[in-house]
């Protein structure tokens, strides 16, 4: 269990220091970064779809795998040219997608807070209002997609920022919560020994 919760840890820790650097990229440079991705992402697509188009062809089985693989390679490249051709309908959908996954990190923030509560940690209540706060940031991209997509883009870079050093700090009190708590269970077990 010991071992379970030093991975889940690490992998928070992780994912939330890069969503710090991600954070700060897209707080410094917007409006490249934003080209940059749109671009990237349109050309991946369009690279996996030819690699599956030409799967079929070569393969040449006829299976319904290879079929199903030659619809989503069409699929995978038209959206890939597209997205390369009109970037800006991709920026206009941005704000809502890393909305929902704002919104969905705020409510995993909540549960911890429960956790805490339930481990009877002392400041479980910071960890409520950062999940709050981090739901209510979601929830605003969603709603909101500002017109100017530099500033959501920044937005989003503040989010992203303040979503990952809220995640470090609730996984670090829920991971000091669990140590105190079995400290207290081996003191409770070694003075059960004694009597």
């Amino acid at each position: 269990m010991e071992k379970l919760l030093k991975k889940l840890k690490t992998n928070v820790v992780i994912s939330s220091l890069l969503c710090v650097l991600l954070g700060l990229v897209l707080l410094f440079w917007p409006g490249l970064t934003i080209q940059i991705v749109c671009t990237a992402v349109g050309v991946v697509l369009i690279i996996s779809g030819v690699i599956r188009i030409v799967g079929y062809f070569t393969a040449g089985d006829g299976s319904l795998y290879s079929q199903v693989n030659l619809i989503f390679g069409i699929v995978f490249a038209v959206v890939g040219v597209w997205i390369v051709m009109k970037p800006d309908k991709v920026l206009a959908i941005i704000p809502i997608i890393m909305g929902i996954v704002i919104a969905l990190h705020g409510l995993h923030n909540l549960q911890q807070s429960m956790t805490l509560y339930r481990d009877k940690y002392e400041k479980w209540w910071i960890a409520l209002i950062l999940g709050i706060l981090t739901v209510g940031f979601g929830v605003l991209l969603i709603c909101r997609p500002f017109a100017a997509i530099d500033t959501v883009v920044m937005l989003i870079g503040i989010f992203l920022i303040y979503d990952g050093v809220s995640n470090i700090w609730i996984v670090s009190r829920v991971a000091k919560s669990a140590k105190i708590l079995k400290q207290e269970l081996e003191a409770v077990d070694g003075d059960g020994r004694e009597i």
